[in-house]
């Protein structure tokens, strides 16, 4: 039988031994010893506790472990997820601060400001010069070269457009003193924008390369696209997704999607923040090559290209990028991948395939030491798969549907992409054309003023908070700010009084009374019986302003020759003549009435 030993029996013996070894091994040094023991009783506890771990996860699987080989034969899977230990994977420590760069905060002072940061005058400059050279060769010597206050009017003018919803409303009824506002007629006249439209160039014609179907923009939008990394950093959740711009004029890399509503159209591959939707890099898709070969791989080169300049980000995207090959080029740049998978895709297992006899509510997962491929049956007979580089465990949600985490980290940042087309289709810019860079410069225009509004909110977070229209009101501000510098330097007033008092009170003088006003003036005015309103005083006279009937309706001038077929909205203050500008600034009355 075994001796016990009380604790202070142990104490003793452990004491008289050291003694004993300290005795016989001086000369060695006790630093030395005690290092020793240090080290031996670090790696101890350190086996210990592993040892201890790895019998729980044992104990704890209670399904043996499977392993699958891929259709292809390359890949092996395992239903049981990779022993991770150590600290964080280089894939999911983010480099970069997320939110706006201190390169935009030095930079904005106001919400102006902050939209030009993407269209600065370096930018500008290469479409006025082009255009100026267009309208030389189209209008000859009657053409008036634009500035960069002219094109900020011009832009100004189709984002307040956009705003008040008016895209697709005719240009005329916009300038129309009856359905149209003021603001349009203040700051250019219908003539002027129109000439302006048909002009807009982006490059030289003459020196455009043939063989680049993208040459007529390629200059401005790769220099627009440059802008974008350089305004904000995105969160830890980027999305990749195509976008779609509606066009159905001639463009040799339009393509048919009959699953959009515009169905013809403009392809863009576009990488947004999941939570922002800021558009942090786009790519405009020119269809095949030359050589009529259709791209191997598009989906990883395209996400590969997009993520350039990427560190410890998640990549959300749907089937048609994600790919086993992707996932492990992401991780050897440091990135993680979640989506969704073809079921033809021969990196798969056959089994994963099976949904026969698997019930409803069900998920099934498989694991590499890099990836997990999760197929989950929202009802019978239904699957679908996803693969993840990001999660490394079978974690389902305690949810009724008992969702796997990773098709509900999927859902969560998925819509990236697609929110940013429902925000810029909101409020959008685009105007009916003919011309596919038109319908590219409208684009820029639409995500250019929606990630300054971006930037604009993260910058000063208070800015009509309670608000639901914020947006809205970020861009009429914007669209006004564009437009005012324009209208104060505008030498001609327009002709409709609305559109008049609004130039002059921008200008800083003082609006000319209103037809009410004067008119009791007018008439308060005392006059000797039987005179004629030419005896009147000037004063009188100067300060009645042209009535306009309430059709509005335009005639020909009754006092001009018939010839002449001068149109004027403009009557007599007595008889209600029909009479033009120049001889109502001559005379206030008619012939007749003199």
């Amino acid at each position: 039988m075994r001796r016990r030993f009380n604790v202070n029996e142990v104490l003793d013996h452990i004491f008289a031994a050291n003694e004993a070894e300290d005795t016989q091994d001086f000369s060695d040094g006790n630093e030395q010893a005690s290092e020793n023991e240090d080290d031996v009783e670090y790696q101890l506890e350190e086996t210990d506790t592993t040892d201890q771990s790895e019998e729980e996860v044992t104990g704890a699987e209670a399904a043996p472990a499977e392993s699958f080989q891929s259709k292809r034969g390359n890949i092996r899977w395992s239903t049981v997820p990779p022993d991770v230990h150590g600290r964080t994977a280089a894939a999911n420590i983010i480099k970069m601060t997320p939110g706006v760069t201190r390169f935009a905060v030095t930079r904005v002072s106001d919400i102006k400001s902050c939209f030009k940061l993407f269209l600065p005058l370096s930018l500008k400059k290469v479409i006025i010069a082009m255009t100026n050279l267009e309208g030389k060769k189209v209008h000859d010597n009657t053409w008036k070269d634009i500035d960069e206050t002219y094109l900020d009017a011009y832009i100004g003018v189709i984002l307040l457009a956009g705003v008040y919803r008016s895209s697709n409303e005719a240009t005329e009824s916009l300038w129309d003193a009856s359905t149209g506002r003021n603001i349009f007629r203040a700051t250019m006249s219908i003539r002027t924008f129109q000439m302006i439209s048909r002009v807009l160039r982006f490059d030289n014609r003459d020196t455009r390369a043939k063989s680049d179907k993208l040459a007529p923009i390629r200059d401005v939008w790769e220099r627009w696209v440059q802008l974008l990394p350089l305004m904000f950093n995105p969160g830890p959740e980027v999305t990749v997704d195509e976008r779609f711009l509606p066009f159905r004029g001639k463009c040799p890399f339009r393509q048919y999607m009959p699953s959009k509503p515009g169905k013809y159209g403009i392809k863009i591959w576009a990488a947004c923040d999941a939570k922002t939707s800021y558009a942090w890099n786009l790519q405009i898709y020119t269809g095949k090559s030359a050589s009529g070969i259709p791209e191997k791989n598009q989906g990883k080169r395209v996400v590969l290209d997009l993520t350039t300049g990427l560190q410890g980000h998640n990549i959300t995207c749907d089937n048609f990028f994600t790919s086993y090959d992707l996932g492990q080029e992401l991780l050897r740049r440091k990135l993680t991948m979640v989506g969704t998978v073809k079921k033809n895709k021969p990196e798969l297992p056959a089994e994963m395939l099976l949904v026969k006899d698997r019930a409803p509510l069900s998920s099934k997962f498989v694991f590499t030491d890099t990836t997990t491929v999760v197929s989950y049956c929202p009802r019978k007979r239904r699957s679908v798969i996803l693969m993840s580089t990001l999660h490394k465990d079978a974690a389902v949600s305690s949810g009724s549907d008992k969702k796997p985490i990773i098709i509900l980290d999927y859902n969560k940042n998925k819509g990236g992409v697609d929110n940013l087309d429902k925000l810029t289709a909101t409020y959008t810019c685009q105007r009916m054309t003919r011309r596919w860079p038109m319908v590219v410069f409208y684009n820029i225009l639409n995500v250019s003023a929606y990630n300054a509004f971006v930037l604009w909110t993260n910058i000063h977070q208070g800015w009509n908070s309670t608000q639901n229209t914020k947006r809205r009101m970020f861009l009429e501000e914007l669209g006004n700010s564009l437009v005012k510098p324009h209208i104060e330097q505008r030498e001609r007033v327009p002709r409709d009084p609305a559109a008049a008092d609004l130039v002059r009170q921008l200008q800083g003088s003082p609006s000319t009374p209103s037809t009410s006003t004067a008119t009791r003036r007018a008439s308060a005015s005392p006059s000797p019986s039987g005179a004629s309103p030419a005896s009147r005083t000037p004063s009188t006279a100067t300060a009645t302003m042209p009535v306009r009937p309430p059709h509005s309706k335009r005639k020909r001038c009754q006092v001009c020759p018939s010839n002449m077929d001068r149109k004027t909205y403009i009557v007599c203050f007595t008889c209600n003549k029909y009479i033009c500008k120049e001889h109502t600034k001559s005379v206030t009355f008619c012939n007749t009435c003199i």
